[in-house]
């Protein structure tokens, strides 16, 4: 018999004794009250001896359940007799009448603080304050109707306690709607013994030393674990967890009861549950309303029990001590270890380009090798993309999931061979693609890190009309890099209210860190506009909001670009600190002539007499020019014919029309005569 078998035994000993103990002073009572004393009336000594059996069972190596709640919750001898009386009745049928008996009254066959009273020794009237033990965590259910006094009302002792005492423990079925055990990846075998990387496990270590050196009489600090990456936190939350023999339950703030009454018994509840179990608390409040705070102070400074708080910012004003630690994912070096170890003899040169690209956490690098390693041993050889290559891609997959509500994710499919600007441009553009490349090499390997404050980012302004190859130009970049181009949508960053703007860009800017994407800020003159001077309380946060930018622009690991068909308009501040600035002129016959040679894809049939010299007289830039081919393109398919030049022009001179740009109709023609198809 292991030890759990020997304490269910033990226990069940001596609830049997209670109960037998309290049947004795129950009948001893009933002839008192009644004033016969029939032959089978229990004498002192039965009842001393009763009691005797129950102490000793109290006092075994094994503590009953009754002796453990006891001592959590600070009951007294009189509380723990009273609710031993309310359990007996549900254990035993009998107990019922024996109290109507005692009571000498057949409609109270119910347990009573006046029954307990008159029942056992030393009886402590303190138990029928609201503050005492009993009622303060709610072991009994006290049924009071109308103006009946408490002494008599009917005493029930609570479902959850009944459970306790007999010596089943879970969690009060009052609190599984509202809270839900911690699930996390690392709760597998294989993961549970892998340790963490140092950076991480250093925090853990600073969070367990302070719990335990608080010890239970000033009470766990509340653990704020501040930083954007939720993984690495519940991660951590867990281990910590795990090495203090505690549950980790998590709640979201919305959950938690807004009514006065509910929110009271929610909080004792909690508390009590925290003594039986033990317990500790994960909630995330990123997203908490300012109505919500109060509430989650009101908790936090009621409670003493481990607490973890999810949070972006310190920013919770409670009086509770609480420890504030920074989680971030592993550091790049560290997940290259972990990549290493994850893909073990396949890893090749993988885990260092995946670490300077992509931040991911233990448990995602640990799942995404195991899921590409094992589709890669499913399939054929044959017919199997290279193992980096599948890898490659579903990390970008795998990285998108913060950016997708966050941004437009552009599918970039231009290359350079179609990109047609001068040499100059061009010669910045592939600086700029080498720099993202290698830029861990130059930051981390060769120490430029330790130098620099500031200006790690790399960031670039693509100047000059719409239409001028901006947005095709970072789509060449993405393509090269193979890497994800996000278009940032600025009425879902720009806000109105004060402060939205700047939680918003964090939000993005934080997912776009994690996942290595390009940014790309389109007619970012909207949004990097000039600071105006200082008039009220809108120009200074309207500042404070470009500053922001200002911050988080240089500190950005990854690319971001910049679009502005008004480059004047741009702060100068700002302008200083980017590191590229791409001028994007208006195309010349040159360079005109090339968009037309490349603007047709090779399915297109196009007429022989398709003439670029001509074509590229007409004044327009490339996003025109594809505009006029695609349209042409289309009455091209309409009248089953190859595209042709009356096609194109006919299609230019609707395009210039839309522009509202003067042109000659000389300048529409085909040998002479301008043929419009219809």
């Amino acid at each position: 018999m292991n030890e759990q078998e020997n304490w269910m035994e033990n226990n069940d000993r001596h609830l049997a004794a209670t109960v037998a103990w309290i049947h004795l002073r129950l009948e001893r009572l009933a002839a008192r009250t009644n004033d016969k004393k029939p032959p089978s009336t229990p004498d002192n000594a039965t009842i001393e001896h009763a009691h005797q059996e129950k102490v000793k069972l109290d006092n075994n190596e094994l503590p009953p359940a009754l002796t453990l709640l006891g001592n959590a919750l600070g009951l007294s001898a009189f509380d723990r007799h009273v609710l031993a009386l309310c359990v007996a009745m549900e254990l035993n049928t009998q107990t019922a009448s024996l109290c109507a008996n005692a009571q000498d009254n057949r409609d109270k066959p119910y347990p009573t603080f006046a029954l307990a009273f008159a029942l056992f020794d030393d009886p402590d009237w303190g138990a029928l304050s609201p503050h005492s033990p009993l009622r303060y965590w709610r072991l009994l259910e006290i049924n009071q109707p109308g103006a009946q006094p408490l002494t008599g009302a009917a005493l029930t002792a609570d479902e959850r306690i009944v459970n306790y005492l007999k010596g089943l423990n879970y969690l009060d079925d009052r609190l599984t709607p509202l809270i839900d055990p911690m699930r996390n990846d690392s709760t597998g075998n294989q993961q549970t013994k892998q340790s963490l990387p140092l950076s991480q496990q250093q925090k853990l270590d600073t969070i367990i030393s302070r719990l335990q050196y608080s010890g239970n009489t000033e009470g766990a600090p509340v653990i704020e674990l501040v930083g954007h990456d939720s993984a690495s936190k519940r991660l951590i939350a867990t281990r910590i967890a795990l090495t203090l023999g505690i549950s980790l339950q998590t709640m979201s703030l919305k959950n938690m009861p807004g009514q006065i009454g509910d929110f009271e018994t929610f909080t004792r509840l909690w508390q009590r549950e925290c003594l039986l179990m033990p317990l500790a608390l994960y909630i995330d409040i990123n997203d908490a309303t300012d109505s919500e705070k109060p509430l989650l102070k009101r908790f936090l400074e009621r409670s003493r029990d481990v607490v973890f708080l999810d949070v972006e910012d310190s920013n919770i004003d409670i009086t509770r001590q609480r420890l504030s630690v920074e989680i971030n994912k592993p550091t790049p070096e560290e997940q290259q270890q972990l990549w290493a170890e994850a893909l073990q003899d396949k890893a090749n040169d993988q885990p260092q380009r995946l670490a300077e690209q992509f931040s991911f956490s233990q448990n995602e690098i640990n799942r995404l090798a195991k899921t590409v390693l094992d589709q890669s041993s499913g399939n054929e050889p044959s017919s199997r993309q290279p193992e980096n290559t599948n890898l490659w891609q579903a990390c970008r997959i795998a990285a998108r999931a913060g950016m997708e509500q966050l941004a437009r994710r552009i599918d970039a499919k231009a290359t350079w061979k179609q990109l047609v600007l001068p040499p100059e441009q061009k010669a910045l553009l592939h600086q700029i693609t080498d720099q993202v490349a290698y830029r861990n090499r130059v930051y981390e390997d060769w120490g430029f890190r330790e130098q620099m404050n500031r200006g790690l980012g790399i960031n670039a302004l693509f100047a000059g009309e719409s239409g001028t190859g901006k947005t095709m130009a970072a789509e060449v970049i993405a393509n090269a890099l193979e890497l994800d181009l996000y278009r940032i949508d600025l009425s879902s960053v720009v806000s109105k209210y004060i402060g939205e703007t700047e939680k918003n860009l964090r939000k993005l800017f934080d997912a776009a860190e994690d996942s290595g994407a390009i940014l790309f800020f389109d007619e970012a003159d909207a949004l990097f506009g000039k600071r105006s001077e200082v008039k009220d309380s809108h120009d200074r946060y309207a500042n404070i909001e470009i500053n922001y930018l200002l911050q988080r622009m240089e500190s950005y690991r990854g690319l971001a670009i910049l679009a502005s068909n008004m480059k004047s308009s741009l702060d100068k501040a700002f302008v200083r600190r980017l590191r590229f600035i791409v001028d994007f002129p208006f195309p010349g016959i040159k360079e005109r002539t090339e968009i037309w040679q490349k603007v047709f894809p090779p399915e297109t049939p196009v007429d022989e007499n398709f003439d670029c010299n001509q074509l590229a007289k007409l004044n327009l830039t490339g996003g025109n020019i594809h505009n006029v081919a695609l349209n042409a393109a289309f009455m091209a398919a309409q009248k089953e014919k190859p595209v042709s030049m009356p096609l194109l022009l006919s299609a230019a001179r609707i395009e210039y029309k839309k522009l509202e740009r003067p042109a000659k109709e000389s300048d529409f023609s085909w040998q002479g005569n301008l043929e419009v198809a219809m």
